[in-house]
């Protein structure tokens, strides 16, 4: 059908050729919201009685269980935080703050107050307990508040009994304080329990920690240990300074050996470092042996520089060069005796020094850790004790508090004398107001949900997309028996004829691919539509316009398009068919110039038949060249098969859809029946469209139309 819908008002182009032709599965709606508001709206200014009725009911209903239940009495207590002395170190109760209103609340609402409630009232016999119809004590409900900025609790206690619900309310405050009481001295005794149990371990760890200490310090006097390791101490330092002069002996003792022979040239330069060497020795670290080896290097040096000068003159062989050699040689004989026995020595005194410090090592890292095991024995014994003083402390502290009474909640005001409450008839009434009106909200949904009638242009769109070539607005003061009449020549400019005007502008401007349509079919899926009516005054409006325009009533089974017209019903199509050469002088002319007009004629036997006989492709052709336009009305789609038979013949076809009584699913289906049987459906008239409604802005503007002229 899009092919043929307007698109723009331009002149004919050339088919795409990746153009497919419009089929039934091209009537895809556009997905509409869930819940249409404008829809819902509509049905329920026209379905307004139903929440009216379904709200009175439900008032009814209410009303009726008020009258029949029994009255219902409040009784009023009010309960606060008091003041009371803190004591400084005692353990304090805590309590989710964020949900202290409803904690209250269930629990005075619960199973166990309400049984220690009614076993107190059962002790103190004043009053009898009433019975509801199971034969259970009488159901009272509490209700908890808190007002803003306050620490009051008010509750109140509802029943049909007021003296049993003054006492139950004042015997569950009663209950609950006692209970809480009890649970505090419980959870108080389990604390305390608990906490005594770890004061034991740790007194036990402590006592033992204890013990350990005492023992240790019976075998080791503390002072003597710490005496012990000074002195140790002290004597190890002075044997590693003893054993550094003894290293710094023998390298001086290594070194002689390094000097060059008396014979070499430096032999002065090495005998000056080691005559500076020695002399630069602390005296009082050299042993008696290392004096003599010193005094005999000397008197060596000394021999070795009286050569040296008496070499300078006196031949070797010379008898004071030959004594001073031997001399030389016997001092060095007595040289490298001294140095074997220093070596000796030093290796045996340095043996001893080192045995001795590491004996003494050994007494140092004894007392060491003996001072260490002291000290680590000491720092149990703090740690214990640390721990286990807190405890002591807390374990006071939650004795203290089982034995206070520390509940801050009391009883303000006690329960008040019960007075009648229609707090739950309002309630009731009110429930049942929004029930009501809900309900009734509810069900005309369903109703909007199941019937999809078309109440506007825009659910057309939603369903068939851009296919409304125009609309005719409903005009009830212009309806006689129940029928429009036809428009006037003259005179006539209202929104229902402009209306017709804007449905003819439609049909000229159409654009379309190759010839422009001529005969028109109208037609609907069921009757009563306002196909015939549409018809008969498009036709006079085209023909207004200056087309020469005929007019068919194509039904011919049913009809009635003579009497709009004021034209006898036969002859008509069926003669004309049969006679298609007496076609001229069978047409009636009309009223309205350039309108002619072809009633249907007698009713023949199979009219379906007819309409398939080839001389109609005949009379089609005829008039395709003597009229501008040809209007046929037809029988509707699911009335017969006349449609069907004759939309293929015809260039286009307008559908018409009638608000509030035309059904989506009827008109897909009517649709889809004629694009199957090759129809060129043009679009859709909206039918009877309201005119009264905001949405509609068509013609409405009465200061742009002249008035019309009395007849």
């Amino acid at each position: 059908m899009k092919d043929h819908l307007p698109a723009k008002v331009e002149a004919p182009q050339p088919p795409d050729p990746h153009h497919q032709s419009y089929g039934p599965e091209d009537y895809q709606a556009v997905p509409a919201a869930a819940l249409d508001m404008r829809r819902f709206f509509a049905f329920l200014l026209r379905y307004w009685w139903l929440p009216v009725l379904t709200t009175v009911l439900a008032l009814e209903a209410a009303v009726g269980y008020i009258r029949w239940a029994p009255p219902m009495f409040v009784s009023t207590a009010r309960m606060w935080e008091t003041e009371k002395m803190r004591l400084p170190q005692g353990g304090a109760f805590t309590e989710d703050l964020q949900n202290y209103l409803g904690t209250q609340m269930e629990l005075l609402q619960s199973d166990k107050l309400r049984e220690l409630a009614l076993e107190r009232l059962r002790a103190q016999g004043t009053n009898t307990i009433p019975l509801d119809k199971r034969g259970k004590p009488l159901m009272v409900d509490l209700k908890v508040a808190q007002p803003p900025k306050t620490t009051v609790l008010e509750v109140e206690a509802f029943s049909p009994d007021p003296a049993y619900t003054q006492a139950y309310l004042n015997a569950v405050m009663e209950e609950y304080l006692k209970y809480k009481n009890s649970f505090r001295k419980a959870v108080s005794g389990d604390t305390l329990a608990s906490i005594s149990e770890q004061a034991l371990l740790l007194e036990k760890e402590l006592k033992a920690d204890e013990d350990a200490l005492t023992d240790f310090e019976r075998t080791n006097n503390l002072a003597t240990l710490e005496e012990e390791g000074r002195i140790a101490g002290g004597y190890l330092a002075r044997l590693k300074t003893q054993l550094s002069d003894l290293e710094l002996e023998s390298q001086l003792l290594e070194a002689t050996p390094l000097e060059q022979d008396w014979t070499g040239q430096d032999k002065t330069h090495a005998s000056g470092f080691l005559v500076n060497s020695l002399s630069d020795a602390d005296s009082s670290s050299l042993s008696a042996a290392a004096t003599e080896r010193q005094m005999a290097w000397k008197e060596l040096e000394l021999l070795k520089i009286q050569r040296e000068k008496l070499g300078k003159y006196l031949r070797p062989m010379h008898p004071k060069i030959v004594k001073l050699d031997a001399d030389i040689e016997r001092g060095q004989k007595l040289i490298d005796l001294y140095r074997n026995q220093s070596r000796q020595a030093l290796k045996i005194s340095f043996d001893s020094v080192q045995a001795s410090i590491k004996q003494w090592e050994g007494k140092v890292v004894e007392a060491n850790d003996r001072i260490a095991e002291a000290d680590r024995l000491k720092l149990d014994v703090k740690r214990t004790q640390s721990l286990y003083d807190p405890l002591v402390l807390l374990l006071q502290t939650v004795d203290i508090n089982r034995n206070v009474d520390r509940e801050t909640l009391a009883v303000f005001e006690p329960a008040a004398p019960a007075l009648r409450s229609h707090r739950r008839d309002w309630i009731l009434l009110f429930l049942a107001l929004v029930g009501g009106s809900s309900g009734g909200a509810g069900i005309v949904f369903l109703v909007q949900l199941r019937d999809d009638r078309f109440s506007s242009i825009a659910e057309v769109d939603e369903k068939f997309g851009d296919s409304i070539v125009g609309q005719v607005p409903e005009m009830r003061q212009l309806r006689r028996n129940g029928s429009l009449p036809l428009l006037e020549p003259e005179g006539q400019h209202d929104i229902y004829a402009e209306s017709y005007r804007n449905l003819r502008s439609a049909l000229l401007f159409l654009p379309v691919e190759g010839e422009r349509p001529k005969i028109l079919l109208i037609t609907s899926a069921l009757p009563s539509e306002g196909k015939s009516t549409i018809a008969a005054n498009l036709a006079r409006t085209l023909a207004l316009g200056g087309s020469r325009v005929l007019l068919v009533d194509g039904d011919l089974r049913k009809g009635r398009l003579h009497e709009l017209m004021g034209q006898p019903c036969e002859p008509g199509l069926t003669e004309v068919i049969g006679r298609p050469g007496d076609a001229d002088v069978i047409i009636h002319a009309g009223s309205v110039p350039n309108l002619a007009f072809l009633s249907r004629g007698s009713s023949p036997r199979n009219p379906g038949d007819l309409l398939l006989r080839p001389e109609l492709d005949q009379i089609f052709a005829r008039w395709r060249r003597q009229f501008d336009y040809v209007l046929i009305d037809s029988c509707p789609v699911f009335a017969a098969d006349d449609v069907t038979a004759l939309a293929h013949k015809v260039d286009g076809t307008l559908f018409v859809v009638r608000r509030r009584f035309s059904r989506g699913a009827v008109v897909r289906e009517a649709l889809e029946l004629l694009l199957h049987r090759q129809a060129k459906v043009l679009g859709l008239i909206f039918n009877r469209a309201d005119a009264s409604a905001r949405s509609y802005h068509y013609f409405k503007y009465a200061d742009y139309y002249p008035p019309a002229k009395p007849k």
